[in-house]
């Protein structure tokens, strides 16, 4: 009884420590960053789905859920900066869109072959996209046509997500066999 304690309390510390350790990947990977256009080309998208690979399902929405609480409150985790008003301006959709990428990308499985995986990643970014685009359509103005917000937070970096995720699937065994360990 009480070895199913210890070992209980040992993988609910793991867990803990690999959420945290999470948000300080996402922290850092979206102070790299091209900012070129309004919304800048970070590498969290890619981080968010290693994340949801690694961690699976549960624990990776978690983990973006905390970041997503610790750049609410103030703590400079996002790209430029942090505070409420952040996931209210032109990023925000696409913050909390990584709730549900990170969620879809957990859900991939081992034995998957990595064309299947490239496939669910690339609909796991994609919802990341519609909520970036349907917040960013919001913070332009929704008298501008879905055309001009497309061109402006979608197209300048759908060739960087294809190549971020052709990197995930490609290593996909690799990084898949970290969850043993988590």
């Amino acid at each position: 009884m009480q070895t199913i304690s210890v070992s209980n309390n040992f993988k609910t510390l793991k867990s803990f420590l690999a959420v945290i350790f999470g948000t300080a990947l996402l922290a850092i990977s979206s102070k790299i960053q091209t900012p070129f256009t309004l919304v800048p080309a970070t590498m969290q998208t890619f981080v968010v789905l290693f994340l949801g690979m690694v961690l699976g399902y549960k624990l990776a929405a978690a983990t973006v859920i905390l970041y997503l609480i610790e750049g609410s409150i103030g703590l400079p985790v996002f790209a430029k900066g942090g505070g409420f008003a952040y996931l209210m301006g032109p990023t925000g959709g696409y913050l909390i869109g990584f709730i549900l990428t990170a969620f879809f990308a957990g859900m991939i499985k081992i034995k998957n072959d990595p064309i299947v995986i490239f496939i669910y990643l690339l609909f796991s970014v994609s919802v990341t996209y519609i909520f970036g685009l349907l917040g960013l359509w919001n913070y332009m103005g929704l008298d501008k046509s879905f055309n001009s917000v497309f061109l402006s937070g979608a197209q300048p970096f759908l060739l960087i997500e294809v190549y971020k995720i052709l990197i995930l699937a490609v290593l996909s065994k690799q990084v898949l066999k970290l969850r043993k360990f988590i």
